[in-house]
């Protein structure tokens, strides 16, 4: 199903995505054990990558940057990614916020992100439903 191009998008998790759309989500982890797993077979396969992820690392780093410094699942394959505090899409290598939390200014949301954050119209107010 996926070599074969049947999947119209499939929904990963990422360490780390480049504002051209380059993902990496695997790593050498610190026991040396490569961790690849399926994850190249789907965005290679698919017509479109969605990425689903904090949008720091536990240490507050951005997971949004200008070029991944991780070894890379796909090169240019994220169309959208779905961050702990916005919805991005990824547009002519650069990345377009959509969507953001209504409690984060833009200015902060920034400050989060490791590339330049573009806006391309209005921007929406996330909502998220109270569990």
């Amino acid at each position: 199903m996926v070599r074969g191009g049947h999947l119209d998008v499939a929904i990963l998790g990422a360490y780390q995505v480049a504002q051209n759309g380059d993902l990496a989500n695997w790593s050498v982890g610190p026991k040396g054990v490569p961790a690849v797993g399926g994850a190249m077979d789907l965005v290679h396969g698919a017509k479109r990558v969605a990425v689903i992820t904090d949008h720091v690392t536990k240490d507050g780093k951005p997971k949004l940057l200008k070029a991944c410094t991780l070894p890379l699942t796909g090169v240019a394959c994220v169309t959208r990614v779905y961050t702990s505090l916005a919805v991005i899409d990824i547009e002519g290598g650069r990345f377009v916020l959509r969507e953001k939390l209504p409690s984060i200014s833009f200015d902060d949301l920034q400050a989060l992100t490791g590339a330049p954050l573009h806006l391309d119209g209005p921007v929406a107010d996330l909502i998220v439903p109270e569990l």
